[in-house]
């Protein structure tokens, strides 16, 4: 990984939880209101959909269709969670695919060794070592052949670092707008950028560390991805996550009618409203005969990772 990838993921990663310490500082003293926490939950609405609908649904599994300008503010709204360009994270999402819980997995928590250390080094570097260690490396043109040929998918991968400085400045200056002070404008920054990006990292980051170590298992797939319920609301569906890897291009993650899927409720929506179409659906019959195949498979992932 180039240096200067490493710093940049590096501050990436640690600026959004200085904030978080920060914003922890701000509360003990009372200096944090309702404006605040109002830009905290716009801003992660808008990021949060961005990178699990547009970024992981539509840009990397195809889950349905839209129109052009509606990717391209899909690609933008992802870029603000400051998870990498879309490029990067397309790339690496389908390498991902392609080497689940294998070799060749950029985040997968097996191939450590047995025990717990092991267990505890896999996930750490699930959720966030892989970040510092290994860092963006899928190949574009390998990957991501389709976004490489769209000249505003290129255009938008290259404006990353300025996006993510706007997703900071514009909750600074809704901050200060609304309080009519600097100290309205460090709250709006802490609360509404680097607590913001803070919180949805860690939840997305536990897509690639829980939801495929702890959880349950509906399907037999050749990976260990697991269902986690009570990450369904924060990561807008993303933690139904072995309904995702046994249907990778289902628009809808949540498949039965208690799974809490909030990004499915949106493409549902914008289907009615004819933003998007060729939504992939999976049909019960389809679904039933998945389970068939794996009857009689463990359902409860492994507690232990198996050596590579």
């Amino acid at each position: 990984m180039p240096p200067a990838q490493r710093v940049g993921n590096l501050l990436g990663v640690t600026f959004p939880f200085v904030g978080f310490v920060a914003a922890v500082i701000l509360l003990w003293g009372r200096a944090v209101g309702a404006a605040d926490l109002a830009v905290l939950a716009v801003g992660y609405a808008v990021s949060g959909i961005g990178v699990t609908v547009g970024f992981h649904r539509l840009l990397t599994h195809g889950a349905f269709r839209t129109w052009r300008p509606v990717r391209y503010l899909f690609a933008l709204a992802g870029s603000l969670s400051v998870q990498g360009s879309v490029i990067d994270w397309v790339a690496d999402h389908r390498m991902h695919h392609a080497h689940a819980d294998e070799e060749g997995d950029p985040h997968s928590p097996y191939g450590f060794g047995t025990g717990v250390w092991a267990s505890v080094k896999g996930l750490w570097h699930a959720h966030v070592g892989w970040l510092l260690v290994r860092g963006h490396g899928a190949d574009h043109d390998r990957f991501a052949p389709d976004l490489v040929e769209d000249r505003g998918m290129v255009a938008i991968d290259r404006l990353f670092p300025a996006v993510v400085a706007a997703g900071l400045a514009i909750p600074a200056g809704l901050g200060y707008v609304i309080a009519g002070s600097p100290r309205g404008a460090l709250t709006g920054l802490v609360w509404g950028g680097l607590v913001r990006v803070f919180l949805l990292h860690h939840v997305t980051f536990s897509i690639n560390s829980i939801c495929h170590f702890f959880g349950r298992r509906r399907f037999a797939t050749d990976d260990h991805s697991t269902n986690v319920f009570w990450l369904s609301l924060p990561s807008f569906g993303e933690a139904w996550h072995n309904n995702h890897h046994a249907f990778p291009r289902s628009a809808l993650h949540g498949l039965r009618w208690w799974e809490v899927d909030l990004g499915g409720v949106l493409i549902r929506a914008m289907r009615r409203l004819g933003l998007a179409w060729d939504v992939v659906r999976i049909a019960p019959e389809r679904q039933l005969a998945k389970e068939r195949e794996g009857a009689g498979f463990d359902r409860a992932p492994l507690k232990t990772p198996p050596t590579s």
